[in-house]
């Protein structure tokens, strides 16, 4: 029983972090048909920026208590400047030409991950986190990593945040009438260009918060690790239903609860297979994934 405890606890862990990448995938693609190859590289600006910081070379920052909160601060801030220069300079032009588009967000993809190994080497850093988050806490017998329960509270902020945004603000409306009709929103006075930034802005934010917020949970940053996870990340959002918040969270959950107990309990390395598996049998049984809409 405390086995099924823990897998299904570091399970929820591995979707929460999941679908922080994931989920500014889906906001992305969904409201401005945008795949971006380069959500991956944000991730990663968001784990070394908060490493960096954490690892003492930021005033006030550190890896203890409210200094490791101003760490995770800074390296989510540099993850949004980064996504938010990213579509200014880069996406901006290249609206109207989708295969551009893919080219030079797969080139950006490419480059940071060079550009970070360059600067810090290939070698993965170990991430200097709290001691409070470090330990663990009793659960139906089974011992439970106190950070998964971060990574979970994260992600249900985060995605009660994206709702909240989506449904109940005016940017949030304004982006979606753009997606319908750029044409007649711009005619009625609004600048659809500044609520599209926005809306990258908010994705870059939940992939690099996703990357400093995935320190924790592998105790280590490198430069290839927003690379491996945009992988699961776009299994998530094919799963969850293109554009697709809520699916993305329900497809991240199952994921990651896949993957952690077909790892345990088959040979070592067979999770990923089982998460292949999994995408295809549900595209077999519902070609536009779990909800297929937006949000």
């Amino acid at each position: 029983m405390s086995t099924i405890v823990l897998l299904a606890v570091t399970g929820l862990g591995l979707g929460a972090l999941y679908f922080l990448v994931a989920s500014g995938l889906s906001l992305i693609f969904g409201l401005m048909d945008v795949l971006n190859f380069a959500h991956g590289a944000l991730l990663s600006v968001g784990a070394y920026g908060t490493w960096w910081a954490a690892d003492g070379h930021l005033p006030g920052a550190g890896s203890g208590g409210l200094g490791f909160v101003l760490a995770v601060a800074f390296g989510t801030a540099v993850g949004t400047l980064a996504a938010i220069v990213l579509e200014l300079a880069l996406i901006r032009p290249l609206y109207d030409r989708p295969r551009e588009q893919v080219l030079a967000t797969v080139g950006v993809g490419l480059a940071v991950p060079a550009l970070l190994s360059a600067i810090w080497g290939p070698d993965a850093r170990p991430f200097p986190g709290p001691a409070a988050l470090s330990g663990t806490f009793g659960l139906l017998g089974a011992r439970i990593p106190v950070n998964r329960l971060v990574l979970v509270g994260a992600a249900a902020v985060v995605l009660l945040a994206l709702r909240l945004f989506l449904g109940r603000t005016r940017h949030g409306l304004v982006v979606r009438a753009g997606v319908e009709d750029r044409a007649m929103v711009t005619a009625l006075g609004t600048d659809v260009r500044q609520a599209f930034t926005l809306v990258f802005a908010i994705g870059g934010a939940a992939a690099a918060l996703g990357g400093a917020l995935g320190g924790l949970y592998y105790g280590s940053v490198d430069p290839g690790q927003g690379t491996s996870l945009l992988i699961y990340a776009f299994v998530v959002v094919v799963m969850g239903g293109m554009g697709s918040v809520a699916g993305a969270a329900l497809a991240a959950v199952g994921v990651g609860l896949v993957q952690q107990f077909a790892n345990y309990y088959t040979t070592a390395g067979l999770g990923d297979l089982a998460v292949v598996v999994l995408l295809a049998a549900l595209l077999l049984l519902r070609p536009r994934g779990l909800t297929g809409r937006l949000a």
